[in-house]
């Protein structure tokens, strides 16, 4: 890994290709000195690569780091999917592996159209709220007419998280005419929809009307309040989400995701999952797929019916005359003809 590699005569032109690749790969890791010498990425220095290209092992160049919360890892995340009906067994439906940095929401679209094309698509999909968003929600409903159902979280700005300061939900929104209402009753004074990756409508406020506002302390902290909001139809799939999610029917319905909690215990405490029993992306979603076949027989096996009690055989006229005379039987010849000790 010092940058000089050298081919051997025996070498293979599809394998001094795929050499090639893998130092091409493995020089993101690496950054050239004063002296063109390659030098390992430090995060004071040159800065590390970003999660999603370095290369974190040498034997397994797809492997990839990750941090959720307190947890950190090498390699993969694997995203299971399994049917939550009363009345008969939860049986897992598929199993996603991606690189451990793609974020929940990335893998979703590929698990509905695994399931889309085994036409094993439910009406609703319960989901973390890691795996939802917005836009997300309504390109599912469009695409294959289901209902995700998750929890949409609350923005999190200084407005949310402190009490005595005006949120984006106590403004008031005319869309047809494109004017927003602050709490205060001043109309805003520019609408606009900038270019940008999320397609948010931005409003702003007059300065001269926020300066003069008696409650603008409670409001922003600039000379004029902005405010940020979804386009109006994922605004009201956004709003009306928010208040169902606070009903106790959706919580009762929601509880039904609970049990997914106890198939990922049992995938990493019963089987091991946490541990990848080879390398390379392929090899570890096989195990995620044997895994899941082998958690879904012991299911099934379960629910099966319990076999018929089996009868004991008519004792024949030898076991007979050594009953009657009180001579015990071994159970097999093998212990008679060759005894312990």
């Amino acid at each position: 890994m010092c940058g000089v590699f050298r081919l051997s005569a025996h070498t293979s032109p599809q394998q001094a290709l795929l050499s090639l690749s893998s130092v091409s790969r493995l020089t993101l890791n690496y950054v050239l000195d004063a002296q063109d010498r390659p030098k390992w990425r430090e995060p004071e220095g040159a800065g590390l690569p970003p999660s999603a290209l370095a290369i974190v092992s040498p034997y397994d160049i797809s492997a990839r780091y990750a941090r959720r919360g307190e947890t950190r890892w090498k390699g993969y995340l694997a995203h299971v999917t399994e049917t939550c009906d009363q009345d008969t067994p939860s049986v897992i439906t598929d199993v996603t592996t991606t690189k451990a940095p793609v974020h929940d929401t990335k893998a979703l679209p590929c698990i509905l159209t695994n399931l889309h094309d085994r036409n094993l698509l439910s009406k609703e999909h319960f989901v973390d709220g890691g795996y939802l968003s917005v836009a997300l929600k309504q390109q599912v409903a469009r695409e294959h007419g289901i209902g995700l159902v998750g929890p949409i979280r609350a923005r999190s700005t200084r407005q949310s998280r402190k009490g005595t300061v005006f949120p984006r939900e106590a403004f008031t929104i005319d869309w047809d005419k494109k004017t927003v209402a602050c709490p205060q009753g001043n109309i805003s004074r520019r609408w606009s929809t900038p270019p940008s990756l999320a397609p948010y409508v931005t409003v702003e406020f007059s300065p001269d009307d926020c300066r003069q506002c008696p409650v603008k302390a409670a409001c922003t902290r600039a000379d004029a309040r902005k405010v940020v909001f979804l386009p109006r139809d994922l605004h009201e799939i956004q709003s009306e989400s928010r208040t169902e999610q606070q009903t106790q029917e959706w919580l009762s319905r929601y509880s039904l995701r609970a049990a997914i909690e106890s198939t990922i215990s049992e995938f990493v405490n019963g089987h091991g999952m946490r541990q990848c029993r080879y390398r390379s992306h392929s090899k570890a979603h096989v195990q995620h797929v044997l895994t899941a076949i082998a958690v879904n027989l012991e299911r099934i096996d379960v629910h099966l019916p319990a076999p018929p009690t089996r009868q004991p055989r008519t004792p024949t006229a030898l076991q007979s005359f050594l009953d009657w005379q009180r001579i015990p039987r071994p159970r097999s010849w093998r212990v008679a003809t060759h005894p312990a000790g």
